[in-house]
């Protein structure tokens, strides 16, 4: 079977409906943390309310890269970016699962006595989003060195989460009236961390996808 010359065509709207699909993960994260700092429940409703379509956009991506690989004999590197998106795909669903945990942690922390200072929640949260930014934008340019250079970034998002972790574990000691939403905020800490590492994941993806080298497991602890 001879490469279908329309594969490049199909590729490019595969490589699209990706992006769309990162566009909306990007934007329920960013949302979720204004929803989070700004203690906006209505915010947060939307929020998760907007997760619903992120999972259809999944399906449909998924459907497409089946027919694609069913229809099509392709080049290696067009076989690549299947093979990337495919995988891309569920992890930027998982990513906004988490922003919509976020989202909902917001509104009960709404019934909670508000808690002074967020600590490094924004700091947090501004890593992680951009890490995802530059992760999309490494993917569209198929750029490996960024995303190698993004890789490295997920260690200042892990030590920022050491930290906020130990001054939330301090302030349930010390304000007891506090702990409740002070535990709930770990667990918001603790979704910004996956969020760090399901952006490795992609780009260790577009590594794959640019260079044909897989480099999972290889970067040091």
């Amino acid at each position: 079977m001879t490469v279908n010359p329309t594969a490049p065509a199909e590729i490019d709207r595969l490589r699209d409906c990706v992006l769309l699909l990162g566009g909306k993960t990007e934007e329920a994260v960013s949302r979720a943390v204004r929803a989070l700092t700004t203690r906006d429940s209505e915010l947060a409703t939307s929020v998760c309310e907007a997760d619903r379509l992120i999972d259809q956009m999944e399906l449909q991506i998924d459907q497409l890269s089946v027919e694609i690989l069913a229809k099509q004999k392709l080049e290696p590197h067009d076989l690549r970016m299947v093979v990337s998106v495919a995988k891309i795909t569920p992890i930027l669903e998982r990513i906004a699962d988490h922003a919509a945990s976020i989202a909902e942690a917001a509104i009960a922390l709404n019934n909670e006595p508000e808690i002074d200072n967020y600590f490094d929640f924004s700091q947090m949260a501004g890593i992680a989003s951009g890490m995802l930014r530059e992760a999309l934008d490494a993917f569209t340019a198929e750029n490996s060195d960024a995303s190698r250079r993004i890789i490295a970034r997920d260690a200042e998002l892990d030590s920022r989460y050491a930290r906020v972790y130990d001054q939330l574990l301090r302030r349930m000691g010390e304000r007891p009236t506090e702990s409740s939403g002070a535990a709930k905020l770990l667990f918001v800490a603790k979704h910004f961390e996956r969020i760090g590492d399901y952006v490795k994941d992609i780009c260790e993806l577009n590594v794959y996808l640019t260079e044909a080298v897989f480099i999972k497991h290889s970067q040091p602890a």
